[in-house]
């Protein structure tokens, strides 16, 4: 892709996204997450009905007259977006890849994060970790995570959540709100996820395509797995491996969620034929207090 359709790319999406995250965001993004605690505003003189255990002590013994602290909660936030771009995401049936409706959601959420002056950083990992940008503010900084997530070509097909969550762990100082996005066709990563979980607000965010849960019975197929590259021949006429096939996803995204839930995360599943707006704001307004 040259860097005139890239620019074109960035645009339509920003255009698009730019809409859908003024939904996000009055919908519920600024009260569906919590600020990193209460911070130190200002002192002033003691007022009948005040918290006596709000009384600086320091600053009355120096004036003569009862004065108290006032706090208030530190709304900044910082959302880090850790998007899977192994092979299996680059996988679509609907007019879209996986990897595209993705990169979608990272737009509006970094635009709903960008109006409210926070934070966004991005984590991009397939066998390893491909990208990491740092949490940073500000329009052109959303418009060069969407750049990336547009243009980068992954060095590797297969998956490794638990290098990409381990990364996290490790650069991650503050409190963040973690959303990790992938078709989860992995597994062993339970250890870093609950660590993660324990010390950020994480979220998994679930994308497949309608033909991962239902194959059509259209006679002899080549299935191509796209992270080892291997092809098979399967027969969609056998109504017994169709019903195999089913239950091999449904059970995946059964432990899927059992996993995030267990390790004290929060789930959703979209399919890439979802309007997936609708499912973050119900998700944003489960959130409030």
């Amino acid at each position: 892709m040259d860097t005139t359709e890239l620019l074109k790319q960035v645009r339509k999406l920003e255009i698009k996204t730019r809409r859908l995250s003024r939904h996000l965001f009055s919908g519920g993004y600024h009260s569906a997450f919590k600020g990193r605690g209460m911070s130190f505003s200002e002192v002033r003189q003691y007022q009948f009905g005040d918290d006596v255990r709000a009384i600086d002590w320091n600053v009355t013994a120096r004036t003569g007259e009862p004065h108290i602290k006032i706090f208030e909660e530190e709304r900044e936030l910082t959302v880090m977006l850790l998007v899977d771009v192994s092979g299996s995401a680059f996988f679509g049936t609907n007019g879209r890849f996986k990897q595209e409706m993705l990169a979608e959601i990272c737009a509006v959420l970094s635009f709903a994060a960008t109006a409210n002056n926070d934070k966004v950083g991005l984590l991009l990992f397939s066998d390893q970790v491909e990208l990491f940008l740092s949490p940073k503010k500000g329009r052109q900084h959303t418009l060069r995570l969407i750049r990336e997530l547009l243009h980068l070509e992954p060095s590797e097909h297969r998956t490794n959540m638990t290098s990409a969550l381990e990364t996290a762990n490790n650069l991650l100082k503050k409190r963040s709100i973690c959303f990790v996005m992938s078709d989860f066709m992995t597994a062993g990563y339970e250890t870093p996820l609950r660590v993660l979980a324990r010390r950020h607000d994480c979220i998994g965010l679930h994308c497949w395509d309608p033909r991962e849960r239902e194959l059509p019975d259209v006679g002899l197929l080549p299935v191509r797995d796209a992270e080892t590259g291997k092809t098979q021949w399967i027969d969609t006429t056998d109504p017994d491996m169709r019903k195999r096939y089913r239950k091999r996803f449904e059970e995946n995204l059964a432990k899927t969620k059992n996993t995030f839930l267990r390790a004290g995360a929060d789930f959703l599943s979209l399919q890439t034929t979802d309007a997936y707006i609708n499912v973050l704001l119900q998700f944003l307004r489960s959130r409030k207090p």
